[in-house]
Parts: C-alpha cells; sequence; structure tokens
C-alpha cells in the first residue's frame, strides 16, 4: 500500500488492490473496490462505487457521489464501473437512487472534463462523453456511441449503439442504434456511417441498416407501418437490434426534421 499518498484519507472498509495508485488529498470513502492498475489523481473523490482494473480517475473527480434527485434519503447504493474507463478533470458520476439501486458504467469509456452521470443510467462500453455534457437520471447509452459537447439528455432517454450525438444537442426522445443527430431539439440526421465502419461492419450490414432507415424515416410511412414491412424482410441481427429498439421506446423515437431528411444522408 505504499502507492497511497500520506495526504489521501481512506476509509477502512475500502477494498483497494496493492497496486493502486491514489494522489495528494484524495478520498476513498465507504463501500469502495478499486481494482488493480487503477489510479486515482489529487482531491478526487470516491464512494459508493465498486469499479474494476485500469481505471484513471483524474484529480478533481467525483465518483459515486450522492444522486441529485430530492426523493433521493441516503439509502445504500452503489456505482459499478468496469476495466480501463478514462474519468477526467472535474467530472460527477452519481450512484443510483432506491428505485434501481445502482449506476452502471460499462468500461473502455472516456468522460471529458465537467461530463455528468447522473443516478440510475447505465453506459455501454467504449462511450464517450466529451466535455460538459449532462446525462439525466435513468438514461441508457449504448455500446460505442459518442456524446458530443454540451449535450443536454432528458431523464429516462434511450439512446442505442453506435450512436454519434452532435455537439450542443438537446435529446429528448430515444435514438435508435447505429443513427447520427443534431440540433436543440434534436432531430435525426442520417446514419452514423463512420462509426460502423471503424466497428468493422460488413458493406451489406450496412446497406441492410441504409435500407431500413430510409423505409423506416423517409418513406412517408407511418412509423409503425414502416416497422412492420422492414420486419417482414429483414434479415441482419442489426436491423432487427433497430427494429427491437423501437419496438421497446416509451419516451418515443427521434425522426428527421420535416423536410430536412434526404436519402443523400444515408448514402454519402
Amino acid at each position: 500500500m505504499n502507492h497511497i499518498h500520506p495526504t489521501a484519507v481512506t476509509d477502512p472498509g475500502a477494498k483497494i488492490d496493492p497496486s493502486v495508485k491514489i494522489g495528494p488529498y484524495a478520498v476513498i470513502g465507504p463501500d469502495v473496490v478499486l481494482g488493480a492498475g487503477t489510479t486515482v489523481g489529487a482531491h478526487a473523490v470516491i464512494e459508493y462505487t465498486h469499479m474494476g482494473r485500469d481505471n484513471r480517475i483524474m484529480p478533481g473527480a467525483f465518483v459515486g457521489t450522492p444522486p441529485q434527485d430530492l426523493k433521493y434519503a441516503g439509502e445504500h447504493t452503489i456505482l459499478v464501473m468496469g476495466d480501463k474507463n478514462t474519468v477526467r478533470e472535474c467530472v460527477t458520476l452519481n450512484r443510483g437512487t432506491a428505485a434501481h439501486g445502482e449506476t452502471r458504467i460499462g468500461s473502455g469509456c472516456l468522460f471529458m472534463a465537467y461530463s455528468h452521470v447522473a443516478h440510475d443510467c447505465i453506459i455501454g462500453d467504449g462511450v464517450i462523453l466529451v466535455n460538459s455534457v449532462g446525462v439525466a437520471g435513468h438514461v441508457e447509452i449504448g455500446d460505442f456511441s459518442v456524446v458530443g459537447g454540451l449535450v443536454g439528455i432528458h431523464q429516462y432517454v434511450r439512446i442505442g449503439r453506435f450512436c454519434m450525438l452532435g455537439g450542443g444537442s438537446m435529446i429528448g426522445k430515444d435514438i435508435p442504434p447505429f443513427c447520427n443527430c443534431q440540433g436543440d431539439r434534436a432531430t435525426l440526421r442520417g446514419l452514423n456511417l463512420l462509426g460502423m465502419r471503424r466497428a468493422g461492419l460488413p458493406r451489406e450490414t450496412v446497406q441492410s441498416i441504409k435500407d431500413a432507415y430510409k423505409t423506416l424515416f423517409l418513406s412517408g410511412s407511418r412509423l409503425e407501418e414502416a416497422v412492420a414491412e422492414v420486419k417482414s424482410t429483414a434479415h441482419a441481427k442489426e436491423v432487427l437490434e433497430m427494429l427491437g429498439f423501437i419496438e421497446r421506446s416509451r419516451r418515443g423515437i427521434m425522426r428527421p426534421a420535416t423536410g430536412a431528411a434526404s436519402e443523400e444522408e444515408v448514402t454519402v
């Protein structure tokens, strides 16, 4: 335990791997598990958090702190985090409330400075939150989605895998997997083709997603009818994923702006 700075404060019940490095004036509070290879910067605060290996918590970050929810009455809840996440300066990651008991973060995520994840959120693997993103309570963000700077996401919104949210967007509805969005209030702006290429999706799969997007959002059909049409011929699991996501939506699905979406958005 010689990697802990003498000015750091650690709760006697915290489970800290001997390889963990903790910087000056950091505070490790109750019910904390820090996996091997993790580093904690100066003045960071971590409490009620169970994290895996090789996480980097930068100076001044606040991890597992109480939810900003007026209904929260001090119940024992936690934040669960995977491996190899980077939490930059002044990030706030709140633990859960009695509603779900935990906030859950995957592995390989990057939370840039001043981004915020509220209580009871579920963040997938490889997610990037750019500076000053605000994620409200109970939000779900799928694997490898990128949330641009200054984006605000309304509570209970669901965001699918491989989505790209343009900077400054205000997100009030669910965003299907593989889609781009932009604006206040945000609308769909086509597909995240770059993200799909980087992920190595086969060309045939990408084409199937393009065809589904055109039918779902550019055909002029009612969404329920378009879903049924796509489902009748869909074989790619990614297209079925989009359809399932849409069918499970409670807040409603984000659409292209009227007259703004064009076929070019998904063919370029």
